[in-house]
């Protein structure tokens, strides 16, 4: 397919289809310059949108990478074919800030990203934001780095003291994780969403048609639709669940799972 015919494919409205149109660009560029060449920030569900984009074009050399392992959003890097992934630097495209601030400061995610708005940097330029007790590390692309080191000096009401860090000085904090064992009559997603979310099966079908239930970071809105084992529940307003094992039945017929869901 050329890329027209895969943007027609993949793009479910004009906005996706003109980051997916970017992607595909950068994946030319390397082929055709023999560089590395990353695109911007994805947020995770345009890396769902991304990844079976680039299976439709052959799986050509690539990787994603946010700057430390696990990463939320990342960038995708396609690769020349004289270098292999294990031979790429991250930290020739990616840049770790510490944005140290006073003892008093009650500054949240939010703070930190709308004080970098405040100074034009976009949100395709900035990755994750990881909050500690007096600092936030900033993950960012390497282009903006001059930037907001000259001109992030301030979130909120307090200052803040910038200084670049090598990206493996990055310290995410462990997410918090609650196991629960439950079972369904069936894996279709309204039921495994009330599970996972300690919700009535009528309020998580509420949630799945009207929007906001994505499942793989990707929209979905089919109350039937069969879920599988490593799938990722995602609920605006409520926040992620993992179908992390699928048992066998219990006593009655019933599906055993457990799920983990992050707090």
């Amino acid at each position: 397919m050329n890329k027209t015919e895969l943007l027609n494919k993949f793009a479910k409205d004009g906005e996706q289809r003109l980051e997916l149109a970017r992607v595909l660009d950068q994946m030319q560029r390397a082929d055709t310059r023999s560089i590395p060449c990353p695109t911007q920030f994805l947020s995770p569900a345009l890396r769902a949108s991304v990844e079976p984009l680039l299976a439709a074009c052959g799986h050509p050399r690539h990787l994603f990478t946010g700057g430390y392992a696990d990463a939320e959003r990342t960038i995708c890097v396609f690769l020349p074919h004289w270098q292999e992934a294990e031979d790429y630097d991250a930290s020739e495209d990616l840049a770790a800030i510490s944005a140290a601030f006073p003892r008093q400061a009650t500054l949240t995610h939010r703070d930190i990203l709308g004080g970098l708005m405040g100074i034009g940097i976009t949100r395709e330029k900035v990755g994750d934001i990881l909050m500690g007790e007096r600092e936030a590390q900033i993950v960012c692309l390497r282009e903006a780095l001059p930037i907001i080191l000259s001109q992030f000096d301030q979130a909120g009401r307090y200052p803040l003291t910038l200084q670049e860090i090598p990206l493996s000085q990055l310290t995410p904090a462990p997410q918090a994780v609650k196991e629960i064992h439950d079972t369904v009559a069936t894996l279709r997603l309204d039921a495994v969403v009330s599970s996972g979310f300690s919700l009535s099966r009528s309020k998580a079908a509420q949630l799945i048609t009207t929007g906001r239930v994505s499942v793989n970071h990707l929209e979905c809105l089919k109350t039937d639709r069969l879920v599988e084992e490593g799938d990722v529940l995602t609920c605006r307003g409520l926040g992620k669940c993992v179908l992390a094992q699928v048992g066998g039945q219990s006593r009655k017929g019933r599906v055993i799972l457990t799920l983990h869901r992050y707090v």
